[in-house]
């Protein structure tokens, strides 16, 4: 992707730097875009049957996707489940000063039964981490739809291994800013189907999954996911709500990480190189 597409464009900014050292003087520097985006959502009203809307959120993420991100963030937090469940996703409201929109619309469908009650982040997520907001680890811990214990998904150990530097070569922002965060999609031979990019790991993984519910491709049980950076709750959390039976990151796992896998029967490799791997949980499903 080059820089003057119209994504790349969104998701970049070019600034002014000094830079001493190797290379010193003043020079362009593109880093990636942080701008907010309100998720608002219309839907029946379970007492008066009137049609409401109403803002659920505002997160801080990098611009593109923003259709996906708005159906992955409400199928994470089990406000949708299935394709159909979403009439339609649009921006709307008027551009900010430096032409994007940032907020998007997102229409139920009338038999949807909305409860409001499993969105605890009240209106405000941070691009670093997608938890900090939940009034409680219980309000993170939404059941899941899908049994991942029996899931007989397996990989071999060296094709993991060069999944990091395929996803590498995939992230076209990232080689720009060197900023943004992903997520990767890749099938039991180690490919990488689909990716995703954004400051807030939640995000690039809320828009992955949005991808797929749109490909009515949910569950998601004969893939695997890997992340940039830690594994931590809420991404396990999105897996396996998404019927992820394995997450790979390239960094370190938390302890709930490691906990909620083994709750769920769900594989979770941490510290992800083409030479060495760490295996927290159901060992199995690794060649």
């Amino acid at each position: 992707m080059k820089i003057n597409d119209l994504k790349t464009r969104q998701s970049v900014k070019r600034f002014s730097i000094d830079r001493i050292g190797v290379g010193a003087g003043k020079l362009d520097d593109y880093v990636a875009t942080e701008e907010p985006l309100e998720i608002r959502l219309a839907y029946t009203s379970p007492t008066d049957g009137e049609r409401v809307e109403q803002s659920i959120s505002i997160t801080m993420r990098t611009p593109g996707n923003d259709r996906e991100l708005a159906i992955g963030f409400l199928f994470s937090e089990g406000i949708v489940t299935r394709k159909r469940d979403v009439f339609s996703v649009a921006p709307c409201g008027p551009p900010s000063p430096n032409g994007l929109i940032n907020v998007v619309r997102v229409e139920l469908s009338d038999d949807v039964d909305v409860d409001l009650n499993r969105l605890e982040r009240h209106f405000y997520t941070s691009s670093s981490c997608g938890v900090c907001g939940k009034s409680s680890l219980e309000a993170v811990a939404v059941q899941g739809h899908y049994d991942l214990h029996d899931l007989d998904l397996t990989i071999n150990a060296q094709q993991l291994g060069h999944i990091p530097g395929a996803l590498a070569k995939k992230q076209a922002v990232f080689k720009q800013t060197g900023g943004l965060h992903a997520c990767g999609l890749f099938d039991a031979s180690g490919n990488v189907i689909e990716i995703r990019e954004d400051v807030g790991r939640h995000n690039a993984f809320d828009k992955l999954v949005g991808q797929a519910l749109q490909a009515d491709e949910i569950p998601l049980d004969q893939y695997g996911v890997i992340v940039s950076g830690r594994a931590s709750f809420e991404l396990m959390q999105k897996a396996m709500m998404a019927g992820l039976p394995l997450l790979a990151a390239v960094g370190a796992p938390s302890s709930l990480a490691i906990e909620l896998a083994e709750e769920f029967g769900m594989t979770l490799v941490g510290f992800l190189k083409e030479n060495k791997l760490n295996i927290y949980t159901r060992a199995d499903r690794i060649k």
